[in-house]
């Protein structure tokens, strides 16, 4: 498996373990359509959160959050809006970012709230 592979998969379960300890339910993991593909899915009180994780090992290319395009944000809105329909979802959603630097067994996790928000 490439590094890169590795270590965005090891990120993703951090940040599940990281909302788990929030108190999110997580519904789903790597909840793929079309061609989208969005790394958690979680709801906590009346909230649906759809979750971008994105790790790096440092930010020599900047934060990882800044690595989420304005092409991906599309995708996941669409990816989100189908699953809202599907499962006949009637509370408010949200886009988040959970942003991860692991470097030498040290992590770093930023959770952005609100990240992104489906345009008009």
């Amino acid at each position: 498996m490439e590094e890169k592979h590795i270590l965005g998969k090891k990120g993703e379960t951090i940040a599940k373990e990281y909302l788990l300890e929030k108190s999110y339910s997580i519904l789903e993991k790597n909840w793929r359509y079309l061609k989208a593909e969005i790394d958690l899915i979680a709801q906590k009180e009346d909230f649906i959160v759809f979750v971008e994780v994105k790790t790096r090992s440092s930010i020599n290319y900047g934060d990882p959050e800044s690595f989420v395009s304005d092409k991906q944000q599309k995708m996941i809105i669409n990816a989100a809006n189908e699953y809202i329909m599907k499962n006949d979802i009637e509370c408010e959603a949200r886009f988040d970012i959970i942003s991860i630097i692991i470097s030498n067994k040290t992590k770093d996790i930023r959770h952005i709230e609100d990240a992104f928000y489906p345009t008009l």
